[in-house]
């Protein structure tokens, strides 16, 4: 009976296996599972905690701070009687307490500058962490268009691969009947087999696509993937705003987390410099503490015993209070350095966030001018594969009533090969280029959870 049920269990574990190893994966989701085991996401994730942690460390540094000492002596020979400080000659014990706290009244607002100097750091490392999803987000979907782009070639090339199978069918049986010549057999062979090649090439490029978009993902124990099917399509007279720059430039802007990183650390910048003139400023600080002590030779004048461990705890107590200020005068000019150091920061922040936007415009005139280039293309493309297609199918029936050779025929269908590939690539690069200006024009190109 048991060996019945585990019989059972095996054979469903072996009908499970390749419907789990079947799954089909969507756009979303390879985006995903992609940003979910990223490894360098995950450290990024680590340097906002960290980041998060040291906002919070410098908002618990305006609390005082409160400091506790004990200690216990054993002193032996000569030495100093630490009860009132007469050189004796005797082994004894003495045990000190003491309890210490200082808060900051003023620092020249240092503290308050470095929280919100490390605010902006922290909110500027989470835009940071958004932007690494965002371009990991764009390798796979670049990689996913990459396999998109190989299957329809693999299906182009196998459809070729028909056509020649056919035609070498055609010619072989020509040949049977004695109405053709041994040499238009080589031909179609020859045309045969270089499709089948092309074929062969076409899928080696698509299982190095699948690959690269595995890797991406970081998908483990796979060694292929299913995408989901959907279909290419293209909206007509889209609105005016998505070919003119300035406009999708002042979109993107807004809320592109680099560009909002980068104003973040110009702020930061500035409270650094803040931080670095309070410095210069006098701090005045609140200290108080409470001190005791037992010592061995502390003995009563009258019983000539030494003083118990609790009358002394509570006589040799001493108390302070004060207030204390630090006023600085010369640090070898380290000061000012410091101020112009930061300084020097600021600017260096500025400038890369004008860096940033100038590569952000120039990305985005890039993209719109391919994108109007790529229109046309397309348009250009489909026109040339109806053309392609016609004269392949005129050359065809030419070549079934032996009015053209086996090369002619071969020539009519490299071009319509061609034309089809030409169309399938212009159609994924505008795919890809339409789904890269919408993310910029600020719309749901895709979902990350």
């Amino acid at each position: 009976m048991n060996l019945k049920i585990t019989r059972i269990l095996f054979l469903l574990l072996l009908v499970s296996l390749p419907i789990k190893a079947q799954q089909s994966w969507s756009l979303d989701e390879c985006i995903n599972y992609a940003v979910s085991h990223n490894l360098e996401l995950t450290n990024q994730a680590y340097t906002v905690a960290s980041s998060k942690e040291t906002h919070k460390q410098a908002i618990r540094n305006l609390l005082p701070s409160v400091n506790g000492y004990a200690d216990y002596v054993i002193r032996y020979g000569r030495s100093t009687d630490p009860n009132n400080n007469n050189v004796i000659d005797t082994d004894f014990f003495s045990n000190n307490y003491s309890l210490n706290s200082s808060i900051d009244i003023f620092r020249g607002f240092q503290r308050i500058n470095t929280i919100k100097a490390s605010k902006y750091i922290y909110k500027a490392v989470q835009e940071d962490a958004e932007q690494q999803k965002y371009l990991l987000a764009f390798r796979v979907m670049s990689a996913f268009y990459d396999i998109r782009f190989f299957q329809g070639a693999v299906a182009i090339a196998k459809e070729q691969v028909s056509i020649s199978d056919t035609n070498y069918a055609f010619i072989k049986k020509q040949l049977e009947l004695g109405l053709i010549a041994q040499a238009d057999m080589y031909e179609a062979e020859s045309v045969l087999l270089t499709d089948k090649l092309s074929v062969t090439q076409a899928e080696n490029q698509l299982a190095a696509a699948e690959l690269n978009l595995i890797q991406e993902m970081n998908l483990e124990g796979v060694s292929t993937i299913n995408l989901k099917e959907e279909l290419l399509t293209f909206k007509e007279n889209e609105e005016v705003d998505t070919t003119v720059s300035d406009a999708v430039y002042a979109k993107a802007k807004g809320f592109l987390p680099s560009i909002k990183s980068s104003q973040l650390r110009v702020k930061a910048a500035e409270k650094d410099v803040a931080i670095a003139r309070g410095g210069l400023y006098p701090s005045i600080t609140i200290n108080a503490g409470y001190g005791t002590g037992y010592y061995e030779t502390n003995i009563d004048d009258i019983s000539r015993e030494i003083i118990s461990f609790k009358n002394q705890i509570r006589d040799n107590a001493s108390r302070s209070i004060g207030l204390s200020m630090n006023i600085p005068i010369s640090n070898k000019w380290s000061g000012r350095s410091e101020i112009k150091q930061q300084k020097i920061a600021l600017q260096q922040a500025e400038n890369n966030l004008k860096i940033q936007e100038q590569e952000l415009y120039k990305l985005i005139q890039q993209l719109v001018q391919e994108k109007n280039a790529l229109e046309i293309e397309n348009l250009q493309s489909i026109k040339k594969l109806k053309a392609q297609e016609l004269s392949f199918s005129i050359s065809q029936k030419k070549y079934e009533k032996e009015m053209i050779s086996a090369v002619e025929l071969y020539q009519a269908k490299v071009l319509y090969t061609t034309a089809k590939n030409e169309n399938l690539q212009v159609q994924i690069r505008l795919k890809v280029n339409h789904s890269t200006l919408a993310f910029y024009r600020g719309l749901p190109v895709f979902t990350i959870n």
